[in-house]
């Protein structure tokens, strides 16, 4: 029952993550493109702090999850006398878990603050700056995202 409830944990996680970039992405960051600089830049600061604060939990989970789901199965394995030999599909989830993980924190504890401190001194050009370096990662992360969950469910 706990694999269950961590497996149900680690797939909500995923889906917060991956599900906020395409929103982010596709839907929020074109609406706001008809705002002023000011305006827009302050809403997509204000959206992202919260949601990259939701994502930090949720990257958390995931990695916590998979990690004692992917140790539980190899001692499963182990205590009946087997060789655990984690398939390709979970190996190449784990590889690039772990490279999302480490671009969301370039995200989260560089980029952001270039745009959160550009929008406090008022620096529209920085703010726009950030913006696109905060895009650029945002879509690595999200084709990533994506390639893993494609891999998962055809692998």
């Amino acid at each position: 029952m706990f694999y269950s409830v961590l497996k149900l944990v680690h797939i909500l996680a995923i889906l917060l993550w991956v599900g906020g970039m395409i929103f982010a992405h596709c839907f929020l960051r074109p609406a706001v493109a008809a705002l002023e600089p000011p305006q827009r830049l302050r809403l997509m600061r204000d959206v992202l702090a919260r949601f990259l604060n939701a994502v930090l939990g949720a990257v958390l989970l995931v990695l916590l999850s998979g990690a004692w789901m992917i140790g539980r199965t190899a001692r499963q394995v182990a205590d009946t006398g087997g060789s655990f030999q984690m398939p390709h599909a979970w190996m190449t989830m784990a590889v690039l878990g772990v490279i999302m993980a480490a671009i969301f924190g370039h995200i989260r504890f560089a980029l952001y603050p270039r745009l959160d401190r550009a929008v406090q001194a008022g620096d529209w050009l920085a703010g726009g700056r950030a913006m696109q370096s905060l895009k650029t990662w945002v879509t690595v992360n999200l084709v990533l995202g994506l390639l893993t969950i494609v891999v998962i469910v055809l692998g």
